[in-house]
């Protein structure tokens, strides 16, 4: 293998923002990571919020959630509603 050509694979905080739910896990986007935030270890590692984690994800939850970005649904049913 051709030495520094992999991503940093370090710990990362990710945060489902519909929720407020968070876990620790490692990952590579944690140079693309804009905010840090303290964990309950209390080490600060990088942040990278989601919108859907199994904390909100249907098949997850059991739950039937629209997620509707930019009235997508509104015009689908606007454009075969004859």
């Amino acid at each position: 293998m051709k030495a520094d050509i992999h991503p940093d694979y370090r710990e990362v905080v990710f945060q489902d923002v519909t929720s407020d739910f968070k876990f620790l896990t490692r990952s590579t986007l944690a140079a693309s990571a804009k905010e840090t935030i303290k964990w309950e270890d209390g080490n600060e590692y990088p942040l990278i919020k989601v919108e859907v984690s199994s904390a909100t994800h249907p098949f997850y939850t059991g739950q039937n959630k629209i997620v509707d970005t930019s009235g997508r649904i509104d015009k689908f049913k606007r454009r075969y509603a004859k």
